[in-house]
Protein backbone atom coordinates (compact mmCIF):
# COMPACT_ATOMS: atom_id res chain seq x y z
CA UNK A 1 0.00 0.00 0.00
CA UNK A 2 1.32 3.40 -1.00
CA UNK A 3 0.58 6.59 0.84
CA UNK A 4 -0.36 9.64 -1.19
CA UNK A 5 1.89 12.61 -1.76
CA UNK A 6 5.59 13.15 -1.25
CA UNK A 7 5.33 14.46 2.30
CA UNK A 8 3.30 13.46 5.32
CA UNK A 9 2.10 15.20 8.44
CA UNK A 10 4.43 14.23 11.27
CA UNK A 11 4.91 14.76 14.94
CA UNK A 12 8.50 14.05 15.86
CA UNK A 13 9.48 11.23 13.51
CA UNK A 14 6.03 9.62 13.37
CA UNK A 15 3.83 10.14 10.33
CA UNK A 16 0.13 10.65 11.03
CA UNK A 17 -0.73 9.35 7.58
CA UNK A 18 1.43 6.25 7.84
CA UNK A 19 -0.17 5.35 11.18
CA UNK A 20 -3.67 5.92 9.76
CA UNK A 21 -2.91 3.73 6.74
CA UNK A 22 -1.33 0.94 8.77
CA UNK A 23 -4.13 1.01 11.35
CA UNK A 24 -6.96 0.95 8.79
CA UNK A 25 -5.30 -1.87 6.84
CA UNK A 26 -4.73 -4.02 9.93
CA UNK A 27 -8.27 -3.46 11.19
CA UNK A 28 -9.73 -4.19 7.76
CA UNK A 29 -7.84 -7.41 7.31
CA UNK A 30 -8.82 -8.55 10.80
CA UNK A 31 -12.47 -7.74 10.08
CA UNK A 32 -12.30 -9.80 6.90
CA UNK A 33 -11.17 -12.86 8.87
CA UNK A 34 -14.37 -12.60 10.94
CA UNK A 35 -16.77 -12.84 8.00
CA UNK A 36 -19.28 -15.59 8.77
CA UNK A 37 -17.92 -15.90 12.32
CA UNK A 38 -20.18 -13.52 14.25
CA UNK A 39 -21.34 -14.77 17.64
CA UNK A 40 -23.78 -12.01 18.52
CA UNK A 41 -25.63 -9.27 16.63
CA UNK A 42 -27.07 -6.51 18.80
CA UNK A 43 -29.02 -3.35 18.07
CA UNK A 44 -28.36 0.22 19.13
CA UNK A 45 -30.56 3.16 18.15
CA UNK A 46 -33.05 1.07 16.15
CA UNK A 47 -33.54 -2.48 14.92
CA UNK A 48 -31.71 -1.46 11.75
CA UNK A 49 -28.73 -0.03 13.65
CA UNK A 50 -26.61 -3.11 14.26
CA UNK A 51 -23.49 -3.76 16.30
CA UNK A 52 -21.37 -6.89 16.66
CA UNK A 53 -18.39 -7.99 18.70
CA UNK A 54 -16.38 -7.43 15.52
CA UNK A 55 -17.21 -3.69 15.51
CA UNK A 56 -16.05 -3.46 19.12
CA UNK A 57 -12.95 -5.57 18.46
CA UNK A 58 -12.02 -3.46 15.46
CA UNK A 59 -12.35 -0.24 17.42
CA UNK A 60 -10.23 -1.65 20.26
CA UNK A 61 -7.53 -2.67 17.77
CA UNK A 62 -7.61 0.79 16.16
CA UNK A 63 -7.45 2.57 19.51
CA UNK A 64 -4.53 0.46 20.69
CA UNK A 65 -2.52 1.07 17.50
CA UNK A 66 -3.12 4.82 17.50
CA UNK A 67 -2.39 5.23 21.21
CA UNK A 68 0.82 3.26 20.85
CA UNK A 69 2.14 5.96 18.52
CA UNK A 70 0.29 9.02 19.85
CA UNK A 71 -0.59 8.46 23.53
CA UNK A 72 -1.49 12.13 24.05
CA UNK A 73 -4.04 12.24 21.23
CA UNK A 74 -7.80 11.80 21.71
CA UNK A 75 -10.06 9.34 19.89
CA UNK A 76 -13.75 9.64 19.03
CA UNK A 77 -14.98 6.22 17.97
CA UNK A 78 -18.49 5.11 17.13
CA UNK A 79 -18.53 2.21 19.59
CA UNK A 80 -17.44 4.42 22.46
CA UNK A 81 -20.52 6.65 22.11
CA UNK A 82 -24.03 5.94 23.36
CA UNK A 83 -26.59 5.26 20.60
CA UNK A 84 -28.71 8.04 19.11
CA UNK A 85 -28.13 11.42 17.46
CA UNK A 86 -28.17 13.44 20.70
CA UNK A 87 -25.38 11.33 22.21
CA UNK A 88 -23.33 11.64 19.01
CA UNK A 89 -23.63 15.42 18.99
CA UNK A 90 -22.73 15.62 22.70
CA UNK A 91 -19.68 13.33 22.29
CA UNK A 92 -18.29 15.49 19.48
CA UNK A 93 -18.93 18.70 21.43
CA UNK A 94 -17.09 17.32 24.46
CA UNK A 95 -14.01 16.68 22.32
CA UNK A 96 -14.19 19.83 20.19
CA UNK A 97 -11.29 21.50 22.02
CA UNK A 98 -8.85 18.62 21.59
CA UNK A 99 -5.73 19.57 19.62
CA UNK A 100 -5.47 16.19 17.88
CA UNK A 101 -8.65 14.15 17.54
CA UNK A 102 -8.85 10.83 15.70
CA UNK A 103 -12.36 10.14 14.39
CA UNK A 104 -13.00 6.45 13.83
CA UNK A 105 -15.69 4.22 12.37
CA UNK A 106 -14.42 0.67 12.95
CA UNK A 107 -16.91 -0.85 10.48
CA UNK A 108 -18.95 1.52 8.35
CA UNK A 109 -21.60 -0.75 6.90
CA UNK A 110 -22.14 -3.20 9.76
CA UNK A 111 -25.45 -4.41 8.31
CA UNK A 112 -23.67 -5.34 5.08
CA UNK A 113 -20.93 -7.09 7.04
CA UNK A 114 -23.46 -9.11 9.05
CA UNK A 115 -25.19 -10.27 5.87
CA UNK A 116 -21.96 -10.98 3.99
CA UNK A 117 -22.63 -8.18 1.48
CA UNK A 118 -19.15 -6.97 0.48
CA UNK A 119 -19.58 -3.21 0.81
CA UNK A 120 -18.23 -2.02 4.14
CA UNK A 121 -15.17 -0.08 5.22
CA UNK A 122 -12.90 1.20 7.95
CA UNK A 123 -12.88 5.00 8.21
CA UNK A 124 -10.15 6.88 10.09
CA UNK A 125 -9.67 10.66 10.13
CA UNK A 126 -7.39 12.94 12.11
CA UNK A 127 -8.50 16.47 12.97
CA UNK A 128 -6.09 19.15 14.16
CA UNK A 129 -7.88 21.91 16.10
CA UNK A 130 -11.16 20.94 14.47
CA UNK A 131 -9.88 20.69 10.88
CA UNK A 132 -9.47 17.28 9.24
CA UNK A 133 -5.88 16.90 8.01
CA UNK A 134 -5.73 13.16 7.26
CA UNK A 135 -8.44 10.84 5.98
CA UNK A 136 -8.27 7.12 5.21
CA UNK A 137 -11.05 4.82 4.03
CA UNK A 138 -10.17 1.15 3.54
CA UNK A 139 -12.34 -1.42 1.77
CA UNK A 140 -11.09 -4.86 2.85
CA UNK A 141 -13.33 -6.72 0.37
CA UNK A 142 -11.53 -5.15 -2.60
CA UNK A 143 -8.28 -4.24 -0.82
CA UNK A 144 -8.79 -0.62 -1.89
CA UNK A 145 -7.20 2.06 0.25
CA UNK A 146 -8.21 5.70 -0.19
CA UNK A 147 -5.89 8.27 1.42
CA UNK A 148 -6.00 12.06 1.65
CA UNK A 149 -3.80 14.67 3.27
CA UNK A 150 -4.92 18.26 3.66
CA UNK A 151 -3.46 20.32 0.82
CA UNK A 152 -1.60 17.38 -0.72
CA UNK A 153 -4.20 15.53 -2.75
CA UNK A 154 -5.96 12.19 -2.45
CA UNK A 155 -4.82 8.80 -3.67
CA UNK A 156 -5.98 5.24 -4.12
CA UNK A 157 -3.01 2.86 -3.96
CA UNK A 158 -0.68 5.65 -4.98
CA UNK A 159 -2.73 6.86 -7.95
CA UNK A 160 -4.21 10.34 -7.62
CA UNK A 161 -8.00 10.34 -7.41
CA UNK A 162 -10.12 12.89 -9.26
CA UNK A 163 -13.84 13.55 -9.18
CA UNK A 164 -16.05 12.86 -12.20
CA UNK A 165 -16.62 15.34 -15.02
CA UNK A 166 -20.42 15.06 -15.08
CA UNK A 167 -21.87 18.54 -15.24
CA UNK A 168 -25.59 17.82 -14.89
CA UNK A 169 -27.67 15.64 -12.60
CA UNK A 170 -29.13 13.95 -15.66
CA UNK A 171 -25.78 12.34 -16.51
CA UNK A 172 -24.84 11.61 -12.90
CA UNK A 173 -24.79 8.41 -10.87
CA UNK A 174 -25.35 9.43 -7.26
CA UNK A 175 -25.81 7.64 -3.95
CA UNK A 176 -27.54 7.97 -0.62
CA UNK A 177 -28.37 5.86 2.42
CA UNK A 178 -31.41 4.74 4.37
CA UNK A 179 -30.87 6.20 7.88
CA UNK A 180 -31.32 4.06 10.98
CA UNK A 181 -33.49 6.86 12.41
CA UNK A 182 -36.72 5.50 10.94
CA UNK A 183 -38.98 8.25 12.34
CA UNK A 184 -36.83 11.33 11.77
CA UNK A 185 -34.12 11.15 9.13
CA UNK A 186 -35.46 8.35 6.94
CA UNK A 187 -38.68 10.03 5.73
CA UNK A 188 -36.70 13.16 4.82
CA UNK A 189 -34.12 11.16 2.91
CA UNK A 190 -36.87 9.31 1.06
CA UNK A 191 -38.31 12.65 -0.09
CA UNK A 192 -34.93 13.28 -1.72
CA UNK A 193 -34.91 9.85 -3.35
CA UNK A 194 -38.36 10.41 -4.86
CA UNK A 195 -37.46 13.89 -6.12
CA UNK A 196 -34.06 13.01 -7.54
CA UNK A 197 -34.75 9.59 -9.05
CA UNK A 198 -36.26 10.93 -12.30
CA UNK A 199 -33.60 13.64 -12.61
CA UNK A 200 -30.40 11.58 -12.40
CA UNK A 201 -28.95 8.69 -14.35
CA UNK A 202 -29.52 6.47 -11.32
CA UNK A 203 -29.22 6.25 -7.55
CA UNK A 204 -27.27 3.69 -5.55
CA UNK A 205 -27.87 2.77 -1.91
CA UNK A 206 -25.08 0.37 -1.00
CA UNK A 207 -24.86 0.87 2.76
CA UNK A 208 -21.54 2.52 3.66
CA UNK A 209 -21.47 6.33 3.70
CA UNK A 210 -17.67 6.41 4.04
CA UNK A 211 -17.21 4.19 0.99
CA UNK A 212 -19.79 6.14 -1.01
CA UNK A 213 -17.84 9.31 -0.25
CA UNK A 214 -14.60 7.62 -1.33
CA UNK A 215 -16.34 6.66 -4.57
CA UNK A 216 -17.25 10.32 -5.18
CA UNK A 217 -13.58 11.19 -4.69
CA UNK A 218 -12.55 8.49 -7.16
CA UNK A 219 -15.06 9.59 -9.80
CA UNK A 220 -17.19 6.43 -9.54
CA UNK A 221 -20.10 8.48 -8.23
CA UNK A 222 -20.80 12.14 -8.98
CA UNK A 223 -22.62 12.86 -5.73
CA UNK A 224 -23.81 11.60 -2.36
CA UNK A 225 -26.21 12.92 0.26
CA UNK A 226 -27.70 11.61 3.46
CA UNK A 227 -29.59 12.95 6.45
CA UNK A 228 -28.55 12.22 10.04
CA UNK A 229 -24.99 10.93 9.73
CA UNK A 230 -22.24 11.28 12.35
CA UNK A 231 -18.74 12.74 12.28
CA UNK A 232 -17.17 9.27 12.01
CA UNK A 233 -19.24 8.47 8.92
CA UNK A 234 -18.15 11.60 7.07
CA UNK A 235 -14.81 13.06 8.23
CA UNK A 236 -12.36 10.93 6.23
CA UNK A 237 -14.53 10.80 3.10
CA UNK A 238 -15.10 14.55 3.09
CA UNK A 239 -11.36 15.20 2.96
CA UNK A 240 -10.96 12.61 0.19
CA UNK A 241 -13.50 14.51 -1.93
CA UNK A 242 -12.09 17.95 -1.20
CA UNK A 243 -8.58 16.80 -2.08
CA UNK A 244 -9.87 15.18 -5.29
CA UNK A 245 -11.37 18.44 -6.55
CA UNK A 246 -14.94 17.99 -5.29
CA UNK A 247 -17.19 19.96 -2.99
CA UNK A 248 -18.68 19.11 0.42
CA UNK A 249 -21.33 21.11 2.29
CA UNK A 250 -24.35 20.44 4.42
CA UNK A 251 -27.61 19.85 2.57
CA UNK A 252 -28.45 23.56 2.77
CA UNK A 253 -25.21 24.44 1.01
CA UNK A 254 -23.38 25.72 4.10
CA UNK A 255 -19.67 24.87 4.56
CA UNK A 256 -18.76 21.46 5.92
CA UNK A 257 -17.42 21.11 9.45
CA UNK A 258 -17.17 18.18 11.87
CA UNK A 259 -20.59 18.88 13.36
CA UNK A 260 -22.45 18.51 10.03
CA UNK A 261 -24.93 15.63 10.12
CA UNK A 262 -26.85 16.26 6.87
CA UNK A 263 -24.21 15.88 4.18
CA UNK A 264 -24.13 16.86 0.51
CA UNK A 265 -21.03 15.91 -1.46
CA UNK A 266 -20.37 16.10 -5.17
CA UNK A 267 -17.85 16.58 -7.94
CA UNK A 268 -18.57 20.31 -7.59
CA UNK A 269 -20.02 20.66 -11.08
CA UNK A 270 -23.47 19.41 -10.10
CA UNK A 271 -23.46 20.75 -6.55
CA UNK A 272 -25.71 23.76 -6.99
CA UNK A 273 -28.30 21.83 -9.00
CA UNK A 274 -28.13 18.93 -6.53
CA UNK A 275 -28.71 21.21 -3.54
CA UNK A 276 -31.51 23.05 -5.29
CA UNK A 277 -33.42 19.83 -5.98
CA UNK A 278 -33.12 18.70 -2.35
CA UNK A 279 -34.33 22.09 -1.15
CA UNK A 280 -37.30 22.03 -3.55
CA UNK A 281 -38.26 18.59 -2.18
CA UNK A 282 -37.96 19.84 1.42
CA UNK A 283 -35.38 17.10 1.90
CA UNK A 284 -32.51 19.05 3.46
CA UNK A 285 -32.93 18.03 7.09
CA UNK A 286 -34.83 17.91 10.35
Amino acid sequence: MVQGGTETFVVGSKSFTAVAINTAAKAGQWIKTKLGDINHVGTKFSTQDLVTEVDKGSEKLIRNLIMTHFPNHSILGEEGVEPGPEASVKALQEMSDEEYLWIVDPIDGTTNFVHGFPFYSVSIALAHKGEVIVGVVYDPSRDELFVAEKGKGAYMHGRKTEVSEDDTLLTSLIATGFPADRDGALPINLKGVVALSPKVRNIRVAGSAALHLAYVAAGRLSGFWEIGLNAWDIAAGALLIQESGGHVTDTEGKPYHLGVRNILASNGRIHEEFQRELASAEATGL
